[in-house]
């Protein structure tokens, strides 16, 4: 049996013959991680050691020392996660609460991570849907409650969004609907709805991906997998107010039945969209995610979305995007992210972005006028969705949610970047 490697945080600098620069230093069997080598330390330097550990081939750790809080642990968690190989991590603190929310944390974000990497023949709408629906369940099993809707009663539910980008595939979309109500009153009020964009393979339809861009598309299901764990992470904290999830789920592919440049789609709110891209299919399925959560007249409305490349551009891979009309909700979830020691930044959203999806045939397009998809005109394309002129309402585009190769903090794929974030939004607003 190999013996765990023990891993130490240390704040001198490594001696010789490491060098003063050296993050790692190693005694026998014991690692010594040196904060100072490390811009950000120490949870940079804890997420890189990790990484580095695990590219030498180190399955099983244990971290040692009185150096370690919470937040690093957790920092080298992120790093040590690796998609191929169960490495085995022990957390080295016997504090039964730090115990506790590291193990809800690991729970809520190994599951993000890996029903994110599946590959999109494992992982279809339906299988994405019950495996979000299975999972809260065995956290709360008498507080959750749920449904699926799926092929044709879409349309019968009038979830024309879903259905029409999911058509195109012989695995039918799906629409699943999660009711947590800790509380025994079946009218207690829903505090905050969550939304999340399920297409758990992009092939762009008719405008068809470069097969670069969709080499990486098993992941435009992002949004719906954090909004899911970040759910999952309140109630494993004590979460007690209502909250109701919409997943849309559906695969995006080319057939004679896909959805084709020219459709018009009027949805349930007597709003018609004219399709001028294909690849634009996220906000046409959190449409209608957002029409139902509206229904339900929540406080909060929070959207999350692996929904634009612009976004990506703007922040890069490290930070995730927040759109809202209003600086206090916006403020809210930038809060949460910063309480949780996760990146998120503020993008333009203003009521002009409204009328630059404009259509000769329908209400409105689902492009913006000059052509390409932008963050901007994708969040105000999602206003239109969301009553009271998107009061109480933030979108999230997840640009640091997915990681399309290995670099020195993260393995290659999900890295469920944003879940603490929603999950503090749940506890805190």
């Amino acid at each position: 049996m190999t013996k765990a490697m023990r891993v130490q945080l240390v704040e001198g600098m490594a001696g010789e013959p490491w060098g003063e620069s050296a993050l790692l230093s190693f005694n026998g069997s014991d690692a010594l991680v040196h904060i100072g080598a490390a811009a950000g330390a120490p949870l940079v330097a804890a997420q890189r050691a990790a990484r580095r550990l695990d590219g030498m081939g180190v399955r099983e750790v244990v971290l040692t020392g009185d150096s370690w809080d919470i937040e690093c642990r957790w920092a080298f968690w992120l790093g040590y996660f690796n998609p191929k190989t169960p490495n085995k991590i022990d957390w080295g603190t016997e504090d039964a609460e730090e115990l506790k929310e590291l193990m809800a944390r690991e729970n809520a974000a190994r599951w993000v991570r890996e029903i994110t990497n599946g590959t999109p023949d494992d992982i279809s709408p339906r299988v994405l849907a019950e495996s979000a629906a299975e999972m809260l369940q065995k956290l709360a099993p008498r507080a959750v409650s749920y449904r699926i809707v799926a092929g044709d009663d879409l349309l019968r539910e009038g979830f024309v969004g879903i259905h029409n980008v999911g058509r195109g595939s012989v695995r039918e979309p799906v629409m699943l609907q999660v009711d947590y109500n800790p509380s025994d009153d079946k009218s207690a009020p829903v505090d905050t709805c969550l939304v999340g964009k399920g297409i758990t393979f992009d092939s762009g339809g008719y405008s068809i991906k470069p097969s670069g861009n969709m080499a990486t598309m098993k992941s435009d299901m992002g949004g719906a997998a954090m909004v899911t764990g970040g759910l999952a992470l309140a109630i494993a904290r004590g979460l007690d107010k209502r909250v109701k999830l919409y997943l849309c789920c559906a695969e995006n592919l080319i057939s004679g039945h896909a959805f084709k440049l020219g459709d018009i789609i009027k949805y349930k709110n007597d709003v018609t969209v004219e399709v001028l891209n294909t690849d634009a299919e996220g906000r046409l399925v959190l449409a209608d995610g957002l029409i139902a959560a509206s229904e339900e007249e929540p406080r909060w409305l929070l959207d999350a979305a692996t929904l634009t490349g612009a976004a990506k551009m703007a922040v890069g891979r490290d930070f995730n995007s927040v759109f809202s009309f209003e600086d206090e909700m916006a403020e809210k979830v930038l809060d949460a992210a910063a309480q949780e020691n996760e990146k998120a930044w503020r993008l333009p959203l203003e009521r002009f972005h409204l009328d630059q999806t404009p259509s000769s045939f329908a209400d409105i397009s689902n492009i913006g006028a000059d052509g390409s998809p932008g963050a901007s005109t994708a969040a105000a394309f999602l206003a239109r969705f969301v009553p009271n002129e998107g009061r109480n309402w933030v979108h999230m585009d997840l640009s640091g949610s997915y990681q399309p190769a290995a670099n020195d903090l993260w393995a290659t794929g999900a890295k469920g970047h944003g879940m603490r974030t929603i999950a503090r939004f749940l506890l805190e607003t």
